[in-house]
């Protein structure tokens, strides 16, 4: 697809208003899209870049506050829009093809720094994927096997340093689609770097009680590389390479929240949210399949390594209002509870834009 195309394919799944941009420690006055003469006031925590510094008692405190409008989704396009950045610099990337399919895209730029490893990236020039740039990033065609393309492109990587960063050494499947054959695997942190499809599984943890459901969140420990102290939903993990969905929420379970296989086993998959994020040189084309797992009464939440600092259960309710109004939860959480809320009729047809706002929840390729 070209980039004009894909673009345009993108927006169209967009709602066309403002973006959810820059938090900052002040009321923040933001026009409704559904009510053009009409200001609505959110009120933000003092959260400053690089510094989530909140705690769970602001969390309460919001949570328990009367919301902003029933009658408009505003505030939830809002997050899906911030998950949805920069979707207008897609030109700026060109294909990157294996085997005469379109498996990712790198930018332009970032292809500079691929050009002198020309023993294992090489970038053809013709027009056959419709690229801006009159050619295309492909791999050698002597790295032939599966094995062969991971051990090049890893040596690659690894060569270029901190342009890279926050490197895992755990391994993302690359394929066409989700269940085609692999072609080879590739660093987690790299994936974006490369517009590869990649995979994840949330899970929202909630249970029922005085006919009222609650939703078990977390907050992250404030020594995560990525999004620390932000609030996540019960459980979520990448899906590396050689482990099925279902296997990987288990291990997941069991790590971030201490759930047994007893339990964990009972998750249910209801789904699955995706997203298209450009910053800089990086294109991330994620695809997060979705779980509810209904908790006993009495089940409390454990973390056991280390990336979890701790647990609260609140109302279903209550965390819409935290949605709505706060930048308290790391981005791509809030699409899976927005997509919780729906299924569970906390978001109604009544309330305009819903279809929209139910689409947008898809706006990367569910493939």
């Amino acid at each position: 697809m070209g980039c004009y195309n894909l673009y345009r394919s993108i927006s169209l799944r967009l709602p066309h208003f403002i973006s959810y941009t820059q938090i900052i420690p002040t009321i923040l006055s933001v026009k409704s899209p559904f009510y053009p003469s009409r200001r609505q006031k959110l009120r933000s925590f003092a959260i400053l870049a690089g510094n989530n510094s909140f705690t769970w008692n602001d969390v309460l405190q919001v949570s328990e506050s009367p919301p902003n409008d029933d009658s408009t989704l505003t505030d939830f396009f809002d997050k899906i829009k911030l998950c949805n950045r920069n979707s207008e610099k897609q030109c700026e990337f060109m294909p990157f093809v294996i085997d005469q399919q379109i498996i990712g895209y790198v930018h332009h730029r970032f292809a500079d720094f691929l050009k002198p490893y020309h023993n294992v990236f090489i970038f053809p020039q013709d027009n056959t994927y419709d690229s801006n740039f009159g050619c295309h990033c492909t791999l050698h065609p002597n790295v032939r096997t599966p094995t062969d393309r991971t051990k090049a492109v890893a040596n690659v990587i690894k060569s270029l340093g901190e342009l890279i960063p926050g490197i895992r050494n755990e391994l993302y499947p690359v394929a066409s689609a989700f269940g085609e054959p692999i072609f080879f695997s590739l660093e987690r942190a790299a994936a974006p770097y490369f517009g590869i499809k990649a995979y994840g599984v949330h899970m929202n943890g909630y249970l029922e009680k005085d006919e009222q459901k609650f939703l078990w969140l977390g907050k992250r420990s404030e020594q995560k590389s990525t999004y620390p102290g932000m609030l996540d939903h019960l459980v979520a993990g990448g899906l590396p390479h050689g482990i099925s969905c279902g296997e990987n929420l288990i291990k997941e379970c069991e790590e971030e929240a201490g759930i047994p296989r007893s339990i964990s086993h009972k998750a249910v998959p209801v789904g699955a949210v995706s997203y298209i994020d450009l910053e800089g040189y990086r294109m991330k084309r994620d695809i997060l399949f979705c779980y509810d797992l209904k908790l006993p009464d009495g089940f409390i939440p454990h973390n056991e390594d280390g990336e979890v600092e701790s647990f609260r259960l609140i109302p279903v309710t209550q965390v819409a209002n935290i949605i709505r109004k706060t930048p308290f939860f790391k981005a791509n959480c809030n699409l899976v509870i927005i997509d919780f809320l729906f299924r569970h009729g906390n978001i109604r047809p009544e309330e305009f834009g819903y279809l929209r706002l139910l689409q947008s929840l898809r706006s990367g390729y569910c493939s």
